[in-house]
């Protein structure tokens, strides 16, 4: 159900804390492009249910490209501060990993919107997603310290020299993202629900184990 339409109050008052709107305005928009795609979304939809208008929104984000643009980087942006908090840099280097594995399925499995948005970029061929160099750089970050963690690992002899952070990277991602990603299917084809709360302290382990037994030094 949507809201009604905004009051001459309720504007003046959301004029008065442009940054409280324009966060409400990202927080509504990231579900409607997750749930409908950019094609499917409707900007009338995002402005009722922030009680805002469809003026205040251009006004804010230039167009629904732009909006939409701004929603993508407010996911990974949301991501990697959550992830800042981690310390991995004080732990031990197979510490660091696990809680960076376990830490992605976490986030993942509590913020579906994330992993829909990168779908639609994906079927989209990342068509808006690559006019945002900001996104890079917060994707390069993660790289970073990823690359930090498992230079620690050789260094200390208990890490394979032989695979690249990206690699890591990668199969986090593919580990993580699949039970939201893939829900639907599995549970049809299955009968397994991937998001059951009962599931869930499993395959965190599962997907700790796999990225700590996988970059972990066989002599």
């Amino acid at each position: 159900m949507t809201s009604p339409k905004a009051t001459a109050e309720e504007l003046q008052a959301k004029r008065r804390d442009p940054e409280a709107t324009k966060a409400d305005i990202l927080r509504v928009a990231t579900d409607e492009f997750a749930n409908n795609g950019f094609n499917g979304a409707r900007v009338d939809r995002i402005a009722d249910d922030t009680a805002t208008t469809k003026r205040m929104i251009y006004y804010y984000f230039g167009s629904k490209q732009g909006l939409y643009i701004a929603a993508l980087e407010a996911a990974y942006v949301n991501f990697r501060v959550l992830e800042k908090t981690l310390n991995v840099d004080e732990m031990e280097p197979g510490e660091a990993i696990r809680k960076l594995a376990e830490f992605t399925y976490d986030h993942h499995l509590s913020h579906h919107d994330f992993i829909r948005l990168v779908q639609v970029e994906n079927i989209n061929k990342v068509k808006y997603l690559k006019k945002s160099p900001r996104v890079k750089e917060l994707q390069g970050a993660v790289i970073s310290t990823l690359e930090s963690i498992m230079k620690r690992g050789v260094e200390q002899g208990i890490f394979r020299s032989d695979i690249e952070p990206f690699d890591i990277h990668m199969a986090i991602s593919a580990l993580t993202v699949f039970p939201v990603g893939n829900q639907h299917t599995i549970k049809l084809i299955f009968d397994r629900d991937m998001l059951e709360k009962d599931y869930r302290p499993k395959y965190r382990k599962m997907v700790g184990d796999l990225i700590v037994d996988t970059v972990m030094r066989v002599d």
